[in-house]
């Protein structure tokens, strides 16, 4: 998927994907490609917060496909909306390279006592 982090703090985490290698059928960017994105971006901010105590995994992602991108990379900005011991959710808002919204997800992580087993 080519996913980037740029920047991480615990009031955001930035990351991009590039547009090429990310595309459905008919050229736009995929938008499970922007889920992809956006579960990244959430997640490890969840991650920031609840770790090493606690280990986040994903409970519910929702996302809004406002335009179409076609080519270059697009960048996402993930932002806690709420962070408590049991559960974090982040907005996550992606942009084109004209700083254009293409998509606004929500992601909302369960932090569990234990490691999940792999």
């Amino acid at each position: 998927m080519g996913v980037e982090i740029t920047s991480m703090t615990l009031e955001e985490v930035v990351g991009r994907m590039p547009v090429t290698g990310n595309r459905q059928p008919y050229g736009l960017l995929h938008g499970g490609a922007n889920a992809v994105l956006a579960e990244t971006l959430g997640s490890t901010l969840s991650a920031l917060h609840a770790l090493p105590e606690r280990f986040p995994v994903g409970l519910e992602l929702a996302c809004t496909h406002h335009r179409s991108a076609t080519e270059g990379w697009v960048t996402g900005v993930a932002r806690p909306i709420h962070i408590g011991r049991s559960t974090s959710t982040s907005e996550i808002v992606i942009t084109d390279e004209q700083g254009r919204r293409t998509c606004t997800a929500k992601l909302t992580c369960l932090h569990r006592d234990t490691r999940p087993k792999v």
